[in-house]
């Protein structure tokens, strides 16, 4: 059937409205609060993530659309408060992209363009150097006291750990390349060793944590994204576990009663035929 009409942004805010009108919204939606959505809110990105790391580009408006739904929840929370609307966050967001973007709108104004040079021939060190000092500038406007201010503690802690090693690098506090980091992973993991053999149940979480950070740190120095890499071994995982899984089924057995000896050959059965395709 052919389409005759496409809703707008405009509709959409007003589907918002009317969902959390007292008289004739929705229980659910009207019940619902700037905290109670957060979760979901978490839920909906990781949603867009994993769409993207599948290549479900089909998936891909659905979920874009889950994650702004969740953005017009705290504005219409803003909207009912007095406190801003949707428009609000389009002015600000708006405002502090153009100011953080000089080698795109060199005027300062949504108009302005640069001339006469590629986007490809523009300096992207220089780019980034500029966006940092823009963001700096911003946290110095709002009286931040530390280079790690405004880092989000609701953050998944690898994406969280990774920020606030960027953040100390940036004020001087840094390996000045990946060996100082891999040197700190192998001293974080000894000393997790010494708590492991002493059995300090205490000591050993947070040993473990310091591990899990230098290894992120050396993320850092790589280049690698720590959670996109932590997603890619657990999709590896799960194929390789899911292929031993058949071959025990395969054989008769339960792997519950099945000998390591005996998985362990189809696991590495696995990683040859991932290897190999």
């Amino acid at each position: 059937m052919q389409e005759t009409h496409r809703y707008t942004l405009d509709d959409l805010l007003t589907l918002m409205q009317v969902l959390r009108d007292p008289q004739q919204g929705c229980p659910w939606d009207v019940a619902q609060h700037w905290h109670s959505i957060v979760p979901h809110t978490i839920e909906e990105a990781h949603e867009v993530a994993d769409a993207i790391e599948r290549r479900a580009f089909d998936e891909l408006p659905g979920e874009l659309g889950d994650l702004l739904f969740q953005i017009l929840y705290y504005a219409q929370f803003g909207r009912e408060e007095g406190r801003f609307d949707f428009h609000d966050i389009v002015h600000v967001l708006t405002t502090k992209m153009i100011a953080r973007h000089p080698h795109v709108f060199p005027d300062g104004h949504l108009d302005s363009r640069r001339q006469g040079i590629p986007a490809a021939d523009v300096d992207t060190s220089e780019v980034g150097q500029r966006w940092e000092r823009r963001k700096a500038e911003e946290r110095d406007a709002r009286a931040a006291t530390s280079f790690l201010d405004d880092i989000p503690l609701a953050l998944p802690a690898l994406t969280r750990a990774g920020k606030l090693s960027s953040r100390a690098s940036r004020a001087g506090f840094d390996w000045p390349d990946h060996r100082g980091a891999l040197e700190k992973v192998r001293e974080e993991l000894g000393e997790l060793e010494v708590e492991i053999d002493a059995g300090h149940q205490e000591n050993m979480s947070a040993e473990l944590g310091d591990l899990l950070f230098a290894v992120v740190n050396l993320a850092r120095h790589l280049n690698i994204d720590p959670e996109q890499a932590l997603r890619g071994t657990g999709k590896r995982f799960e194929s390789r576990f899911r292929h031993v899984e058949s071959a025990v089924r395969a054989s008769g057995q339960a792997i519950e009663s099945t000998e390591i000896d005996c998985l362990e050959r189809y696991w590495q059965d696995a990683k040859r035929i991932e290897r190999e395709s």
